[in-house]
């Protein structure tokens, strides 16, 4: 589904966005929306119940007002990170969050290896560091815990960095993919959990700390 891509070979307005504004003035009012549809949240559900331990530690990074997490499992502790504080509060899964601009600052107040697993959902497109970001979570998590980065086609395309908007589902697979091995992660491997004949298509990128 993928082909390599190499990130040193991006040119240099690659991370840059349509809209330079500051993030915190885009994200300052609540979207309390879905941004994929059910068939693709189901597939997504799915996903998690099979990659994320139960009874573990896991990080929604750049989450919302709902993770996706199957409602049956329980886990240790689900903490949040986003843009906007009243859709985290509004989410009933965590257990605690916290607000921060990944693009100006990529680091996690998160101790080393207390995570079990990590997730980020349909938003690494809006990422301008995403290898620094994504080497923090790396630190973050146990040795061999999952991060799982799934995708549709929909975005917010002023905030969208410009690669991305470039590039198709396999591309953005590739990028993707290209974003965890720079930071880190091993076995990297896409999945795609929704082909979009029925649904939102949805593809899942898998690298383990």
């Amino acid at each position: 589904m993928t082909a390599q891509l190499n990130l040193a070979n991006l040119p240099a307005w690659a991370f840059e966005k349509e809209d330079p504004g500051d993030d915190a003035e885009f994200y300052v009012f609540a979207r309390l929306v879905t941004h994929i549809d059910e068939g693709a949240i189901a597939a997504l559900t799915a996903f998690y119940r099979e990659r994320l331990p139960a009874g573990g530690a896991v990080l929604d990074l750049m989450s919302s007002w709902v993770s996706h997490l199957p409602g049956d499992v329980a886990y240790a502790e689900v903490i949040g990170h986003g843009m906007n504080a009243e859709e985290l509060a509004a989410n009933p899964r965590l257990t605690r969050w916290f607000v921060q601009d990944l693009n100006r600052d990529p680091t996690l107040p998160l101790p080393a290896a207390s995570l079990d697993g990590a997730m980020i959902c349909v938003a690494i497109q809006y990422l301008q560091r995403p290898v620094e970001a994504l080497a923090a979570v790396r630190v973050a998590l146990k040795p061999g815990a999952p991060l799982i980065v799934s995708f549709s086609n929909r975005c917010f395309p002023t905030k969208a960095v410009a690669v991305w908007r470039a590039l198709d589902d396999g591309g953005h697979a590739a990028l993707a993919a290209a974003y965890l091995v720079a930071a880190g992660f091993a076995d990297v491997t896409p999945h795609l959990l929704a082909d979009g004949r029925s649904c939102d298509p949805l593809i899942a990128v898998v690298g383990r700390a």
